[in-house]
C-alpha cells in the first residue's frame, strides 16, 4: 500500500506571512529592517509555499566578487533564505518555537555568472516534522537549496540544518 503525503492547509497566520514575503514592496521594508544584506543583494522571494521556496539573486555590482561571478556569502545567504522562509512558513500560527541553523555546508559546481535561482522543495517534510513536535521537544532538519543559473544548470548546493524547539 502506498502512503500519500497530504499537502498541509495554511494558518491564517501563515497566509499573512506568506502574502508578506511575495509582496515585493513590504518583503523589502522587512529585510530592510531585520537583514539588511538581502536588500543590498537585491534577493527576491519568487515562490512561497507549503512545498518549496523560490529565492532569486541577480548578478551584478552589488553581488559580484572581483572574479567576476556571484560571492559565495551572497549565494549562500540567498539559499539560507529559502530554507529560513519555508521554515518561518511552517511555524506560523503554531505557537512559540526558537529556530538556529546550526550547520551550513556547501558545494559549488559552476561560476555565478547570471541570475541565479535557488529551490528548497521540502516543504511537506518540514510541515510533518513541525506538526509533529510536543512542547518541550527538539529536532533539526538539514534542508537542500539547489542554486541554478538562468540556463537551468546547477550553480551550487547548500545544506542547511536547521534546530527546532516547541516552547509553547
Amino acid at each position: 500500500m502506498e502512503t500519500q503525503l497530504t499537502t498541509p492547509t495554511l494558518s491564517r497566520a501563515a497566509l499573512a506571512y506568506q502574502r508578506k514575503m511575495t509582496n515585493p514592496f513590504i518583503f523589502w521594508l522587512a529585510m530592510l529592517i531585520k537583514l539588511p544584506s538581502a536588500v543590498f543583494w537585491r534577493l527576491k522571494i519568487k515562490t512561497l509555499n507549503t512545498e518549496k521556496c523560490e529565492v532569486t539573486i541577480p548578478y551584478f555590482w552589488r553581488s559580484q566578487n572581483p572574479f567576476k561571478s556571484i560571492y559565495f556569502a551572497a549565494l549562500a545567504g540567498a539559499a539560507e533564505l529559502s530554507t529560513g522562509a519555508l521554515c518561518q512558513l511552517a511555524l506560523a500560527g503554531k505557537g512559540q518555537f526558537s529556530m538556529l541553523v546550526v550547520d551550513f555546508r556547501a558545494e559549488y559546481s559552476k561560476k555565478a555568472n547570471s541570475k541565479i535561482t535557488f529551490s528548497c522543495n521540502q516543504g511537506e517534510e518540514l510541515f510533518s516534522l513541525i506538526n509533529s513536535l510536543k512542547v518541550g521537544e527538539a529536532t533539526q532538519l538539514t534542508m537542500i537549496s539547489t542554486g541554478k543559473n538562468t540556463s537551468d544548470e546547477l550553480v551550487a548546493k547548500f545544506f542547511v540544518t536547521w534546530s527546532f524547539k516547541r516552547k509553547s
